[in-house]
């Protein structure tokens, strides 16, 4: 295959960004309209706080466990294929929560909904990693997560009037609308993926399978726990905790979370660019910004005023947010591009079982202590994420050494 010419091959890095942050904008939008509705469906189903964070854990148990399947998949029938499957399927169940009846149901259904989303982040990393350079990878996928806290933004600000005036229900239905709209769009204009330029790896070396057994991946993993504790025992909590502390209606606890969403927005490319700069070396990003975050997690906890809850907030989700392409940084650039499929499937792991186990232990606390106590408990989020960067290679060359993956030697010259 002839290399593209400049101009093509930033046109397909443009439009692959332009697709895959609309991809994960839905992906997002349709995980957090479940912390919007659930003071609306502790209500109609009389459930408790334990209860409804068992709801938020269904999607992420399925999450979790489709990870490497997802990979897997992804490796071996095609980033692109496995992309399309999981938006049309995710979509498909998003719509049928609108029509749940019990509590029984909503789990099953979000259950099913988070296996359809679970094959998703490992496809998507993989579709990046065909459609860029190794040296522009990280900026591409922060301005690519960022569409994490744009949803943050733009969802309670939509869908909470949405809900205020047609219900609950009418959350699901417009959100799986929009991802429809999605998958018609990445089906018809994704880019073919660009040559290789990584080093070809060799074949004695880890497999897909192999890199289940490497521990320094699973390091990485653990970092993305420690990150996704605080992002989903905060975020999950908030509406609830405004209404039930400050009196907050649903509609304007959209409006103020938007604020340190927006926030987080920034943060996340601003992560990209920096881990770009750094050429990996996680550690002199994440040490301090967890440390920062540690300290404004507990004065967001005991904050006794409105004001003082929103300013902490917001600066302990950019401090969190500025630590999450850093963590991706040195595993999507020590990979070779046959195992990022399950070896990123791997590291995404980590952040969903946070989202599985974190989001009802907070509620737990919260209803056997405070939501101060519940709160604070994250501090235990921003440690693990601070202790594994302190035990992971640094750069991707350090990492291939660490897990047996090093490129082979150029080969030797012709005598003249």
């Amino acid at each position: 295959m002839s290399a593209p010419s400049p101009q093509s091959a930033r046109r397909t890095v443009r439009i692959t960004i332009v697709l895959l942050f609309a991809a994960w904008l839905v992906d997002y939008a349709d995980r957090l309209v479940i912390n919007l509705v659930l003071p609306s469906l502790g209500t109609e189903f009389s459930l408790s706080r334990g209860q409804q964070g068992l709801v938020v854990s269904a999607f992420f148990l399925a999450y979790a466990l489709a990870q490497i399947p997802g990979g897997m998949l992804a490796d071996r029938h095609g980033a692109r294929r496995v992309t399309l499957w999981a938006l049309l399927v995710w979509s498909v169940f998003t719509a049928l929560t609108g029509l749940a009846w019990s509590f029984a149901v909503l789990l099953v259904l979000r259950f099913a909904f988070g296996a359809a989303e679970g094959i998703f982040p490992p496809a998507a990393l993989k579709v990046l990693v065909e459609r860029t350079r190794p040296e522009e990878r990280m900026a591409a996928n922060g301005l690519i997560m960022s569409s994490n806290a744009v949803a943050g933004v733009l969802t309670p600000l939509l869908i909470a009037p949405l809900i205020a005036v047609f219900g609950w229900r009418s959350a699901f239905f417009s959100t799986a609308a929009l991802g429809v709209v999605v998958l018609v769009a990445v089906r018809l204009r994704l880019p073919t993926p660009l040559p290789r330029t990584e080093p070809e790896t060799d074949g004695g070396r880890p497999g897909a399978r192999g890199v289940l057994r490497l521990g320094m991946v699973w390091r990485f993993s653990a970092m993305m726990f420690g990150y996704s504790a605080i992002v989903w025992g905060f975020n999950t909590w908030v509406p609830s905790y405004l209404g039930e502390e400050y009196g907050v209606s649903l509609t304007t606890a959209g409006a103020l979370v938007a604020v340190p969403a927006l926030a987080a927005a920034g943060a996340t490319v601003a992560g990209g660019r920096i881990s770009d700069r750094l050429g990996g070396h996680h550690r002199k990003v994440v040490v301090p910004c967890m440390t920062a975050a540690a300290v404004l997690l507990l004065l967001v906890a005991f904050s006794t005023s409105l004001t003082g809850f929103l300013a902490f907030g917001t600066l302990a989700s950019v401090a969190v947010a500025l630590c999450y392409m850093p963590i991706l940084a040195v595993p999507l650039s020590g990979l070779a591009p046959e195992q990022v499929g399950v070896g990123s499937a791997v590291v995404v792991l980590g952040g969903q079982i946070a989202g599985m186990v974190v989001p009802p232990v907070v509620g737990a606390l919260a209803d056997a202590f405070s939501f101060q106590v519940a709160f604070a408990s994250l501090v235990l989020g921003a440690a693990v994420a601070a202790a594994m960067a302190l035990l992971t290679p640094q750069d991707a060359a350090s990492f291939r050494t660490a897990t047996g993956t090093s490129p082979l030697p150029a080969p030797a010259k012709e005598p003249s």
